[in-house]
């Protein structure tokens, strides 16, 4: 089982420790990811499969939840070393955690050092934790609205993935209300198009993170 710790979220001083944590990373060459979205959007499921389909690329995972070790245990399955980062109340991850926690991984050893955080478009946004890219992932039986609902989520995002592309058609997900919605909160990011099941749209995702590998 993966190792579970426990921490409150402080909101003081976050910058300080962001830019700690990023300055930690550099200086190990390692790529830092801070992957956000709702609950089920399937952010530990994409993660596993990217683990498993890419022995060449080393990743540590650093999962957010309020309780449970289930997507830590998920990760360390599928190959890759993870903390449980547990809040058993708040909606988000802080930097000072994740400077917290950065000693447990052997940096040495990684390409990334991935963030998985709590499942949320609304908390997480709004709190840097020094990685060097955010992912924000929309599913489509979330449904084609969630942009110009949870707009800082998608506006400060880096690479946006719409996921579960496979079912689309049966969720009557609309594409087109997303790129339009998209014009007026992040023009500057085209949303990718995958699905885990199908396998359509990995390789741009897999090309994506070898581009920016640092090692």
């Amino acid at each position: 089982m993966a190792e579970k710790i426990v921490m409150r979220a402080v909101t003081s001083d976050n910058k300080k420790h962001a830019d700690r944590v990023r300055e930690i990373l550099d200086l190990k060459k390692v790529t830092g990811l801070n992957l956000i979205s709702g609950p089920g959007a399937g952010k530990t499921t994409l993660l596993e499969k990217t683990i498993i389909d890419n022995p060449d690329l080393k990743f540590g995972v650093i999962e957010g939840d309020v309780y449970t070790t289930r997507d830590a245990d998920r990760i360390e399955k599928a190959g890759a070393p993870s903390i449980q980062l547990n809040t058993e109340g708040a909606c988000h991850l802080t930097a000072e955690m994740i400077e917290t926690v950065i000693p447990k991984f052997d940096l040495d050893k990684l390409d990334f050092l991935v963030v998985e955080n709590i499942g949320n478009l609304i908390c997480p946004s709004s709190f840097s934790l020094g990685m060097h890219h955010r992912v924000v992932l929309l599913s489509t039986p979330e449904g084609a609205d969630k942009i110009l609902k949870y707009p800082l989520a998608f506006h400060t995002a880096d690479v946006i993935l719409i996921t579960k592309t496979d079912i689309a058609s049966a969720v009557n997900f609309d594409m087109n209300i997303v790129m339009d919605d998209l014009k007026a909160v992040n023009p500057k990011v085209q949303p990718w198009q995958l699905s885990v099941v199908s396998g359509d749209g990995l390789d741009r995702w897999y090309g994506w993170l070898k581009s920016i590998r640092q090692k």
